[in-house]
């Protein structure tokens, strides 16, 4: 039996643009010929989701798994695409993997959507934490003397609020594990613990990050089992990377100077909202390059191809999905 892989996302109207960069990064790899693309309506307009149907093959509209107070919501819907990731089976049946990816990403090497999807078909939730040589630091610490005032990190805070102190105080010190790019098979058990650690999360916790932090108490607390890949799987852009001239790829910035898999646009804020953003990139011969994070081969405001350049890897052009085909063209 053929083996059904979804790849997921979600939008809201402001980061269409993103999510159209994203489906375009992926067409680009003749690997994603037999992978559907389904995505989670946080807020398109219709004329969004009519420009959108025929790439994907699916699109639906989340809703609230429970009850959450309108006080903690404050009308941001978009806050339905976060609460409803442990919930994606549900709303897109039928799929033997779930790869789920963040609309702000793009895919620049195919080697790491392989083992994300190994370490799915393992039975683990396949991710990256916030890990890595060239990231500095996970945790921010107040000192009053010497003595440690307040200690701040995404588990310290998050963690504290939602499970208590105790747990966070425990749990502290763990990289954390990142839920912006997993890969999850559907007999996983991961997935029913989930749903409920995100619902206990939400009643004291923030909305916004209840998904990740009921990731890291399932997986730490809980153990269930995960595989945790190097980050130059899933970057976060907050810390630079380097650009490969020769090869024109972003690559980690230590030897052996590993070609990033997919970029996340975390903490570059403006490259995020505006593609004429950039900044000071070193090079791997030592020189730097202005540019910016974005993926260069396609506007998503404008719907078109903007760059010609040779890629590092086997395009192809059309791409069946659903008996449609992919209408981007690419301009060599």
């Amino acid at each position: 039996m053929t083996e059904k892989i979804a790849f997921i996302s979600s939008a809201d109207s402001n980061y269409y643009p993103l999510l159209r960069e994203w489906i375009h990064s992926i067409r680009c790899f003749r690997e994603s010929k037999d992978i559907d693309i389904c995505i989670m309506d946080a807020g398109l307009t219709a004329e969004q989701i009519e420009k959108l149907t025929p790439y994907v093959a699916k699109i639906a509209k989340p809703d609230w798994p429970f009850p959450i107070p309108a006080r903690k919501v404050k009308g941001k819907e978009y806050l339905k695409a976060c609460i409803a990731r442990p919930f994606i089976p549900d709303l897109f049946p039928g799929y033997d993997l779930y790869f789920w990816m963040d609309s702000d990403t793009w895919v620049q090497n195919w080697e790491a959507i392989d083992l994300f999807i190994q370490g799915g078909r393992r039975m683990k939730i396949a991710l990256t934490g916030q890990v890595d040589r060239a990231y500095p630091r996970q945790l921010r610490v107040k000192w009053l003397g010497a003595l440690p005032l307040k200690i701040r990190g995404f588990y310290a805070n998050n963690i504290g609020k939602a499970f208590g102190k105790s747990l966070a105080r425990r749990l502290m010190p763990y990289h954390v594990l990142l839920a912006g790019a997993f890969c999850l098979h559907r007999e996983a058990p991961h997935w029913k613990r989930w749903q409920e650690l995100v619902q206990q999360a939400c009643r004291k916790g923030k909305v916004f990050t209840a998904e990740q932090t009921a990731l890291g108490v399932m997986c730490y607390r809980d153990k269930y089992e995960f595989e945790m890949l190097p980050a130059w799987c899933h970057w976060l852009c907050e810390f630079p990377a380097v650009w490969n001239e020769e090869n024109r790829v972003f690559v980690e910035p230590f030897l052996p100077h590993k070609p990033i898999g997919i970029l996340h646009l975390s903490g570059v804020d403006e490259m995020r909202e505006d593609r004429s953003a950039g900044m000071n990139f070193r090079t791997l011969n030592g020189e730097e390059i202005y540019m910016s994070y974005r993926y260069p081969r396609f506007d998503g405001a404008l719907d078109e191809v903007v760059s010609n350049e040779p890629d590092m890897y086997d395009r192809t052009i059309k791409i069946s999905i659903n008996s449609q085909y992919y209408l981007d063209k690419e301009r060599r």
